[in-house]
């Protein structure tokens, strides 16, 4: 009823240029005393046959918002099959999208070119980076004392964030580097304990870990960034003389549980939001807010779900559901 009604108001001048002729030759027959019919009859065959015409009109015209319809569902690229060319204005219309569609390919191409340029900088920075951090832990290996210690934790950081950045370079990449397979669970949480070991004891935080013995599909060094992540966050947010403590909630969900400060109820929609870091990252200063976010996008790309519980002052649990409906064993 809406096309109708508009489809009426764009055809306004014609319908009443019609009805404007048909009373001027109404008059014009009374001035000179003419029989009325004589105007009427016509008019009459003259209105059947618009009425005719604009509905004839009218079908083209449905047709042709269908078409319209179709092509607004299509991305930009893909729209080819425009409406066939009727009148001038169709045409400059027409060319006025191709050379819209021409321009923003041209513009999505340098953009392409400038983003791998990017990545590939930081790819390689990122990797270059490693052989002076490498060289300074092991130059801190050679000492043992508070400021040695020290240092080795902010080296420890350091490292954390350069492979953060390699993971954020990665998960748009076109060219992935995901292999899916039967990975042992309890290999996985092993390796970001051990890296995390040396946090544990200079923080005198509790870890409590429960063996899972199961077997899990999914990519072995992408998950085992997750944990390290998750891992991280209990550290930073749970103080010394706290617990950590990993088990499994039937039948394949990991939980990791600290007993932490906690998030506020108004930020746990949000902490897995791109660079959300709510109240604990306001008042640490230091939190970036990317951490959760990559957890997030890796476990939505290995088919997991992740989720978290927590309030304020009470600890923070976090849930792997790592059960595999979509991906088959290569």
């Amino acid at each position: 009823m809406k096309f109708f009604v508009l489809y009426l108001k764009g055809h306004r001048r014609a319908i009443v240029f019609f009805f404007l002729f048909f009373f001027i030759f109404l008059c014009s027959f009374l001035l000179y005393r003419l029989p009325i019919g004589a105007v009427i009859y016509p008019a009459f065959v003259c209105t059947l046959i618009g009425i005719l015409f604009l509905a004839f009109d009218f079908y083209k015209a449905v047709k042709k918002h269908q078409q319209m319809l179709a092509l607004q569902k299509l991305s930009c690229a893909l729209m080819e099959s425009f409406p066939e060319i009727q009148t001038q204005e169709d045409s400059d219309y027409q060319q006025i999208i191709v050379q819209l569609r021409e321009e923003q390919l041209q513009l999505e191409n340098a953009m392409n070119l400038q983003y791998m340029d990017m990545v590939d900088y930081y790819t390689i920075w990122a990797h270059q980076i490693k052989t002076p951090i490498a060289s300074m832990r092991l130059t801190l290996q050679n000492e043992d004392s508070e400021l040695s210690r020290k240092l080795s934790d902010d080296l420890f950081r350091i490292e954390q964030y350069v492979d953060m950045v390699l993971v954020f370079l990665r998960l748009d990449s076109d060219s992935s580097d995901y292999v899916i397979g039967q990975q042992d669970l309890d290999d996985v949480i092993k390796q970001a304990v051990r890296k995390f070991s040396g946090q544990f004891i200079r923080r005198k935080i509790r870890l409590v870990y429960e063996p899972v013995t199961i077997r899990v599909v999914t990519d072995e060094k992408w998950l085992l960034f997750v944990i390290e992540q998750i891992l991280s966050n209990a550290l930073k947010y749970t103080p010394s003389g706290g617990t950590v403590t990993i088990n499994r909630e039937e039948p394949k969900t990991l939980c990791i549980r600290d007993t932490g400060i906690g998030i506020a109820p108004e930020d746990l929609p949000r902490i897995f939001e791109k660079g959300y870091t709510g109240y604990n990252g306001r008042s640490d200063k230091k939190a970036s807010g990317i951490g959760l976010y990559l957890c997030k996008r890796i476990c939505n790309n290995l088919g997991h779900l992740i989720t978290a519980n927590s309030s304020l002052d009470s600890g923070t649990v976090i849930r792997i559901n790592l059960e595999q409906k979509k991906l088959e064993i290569e």
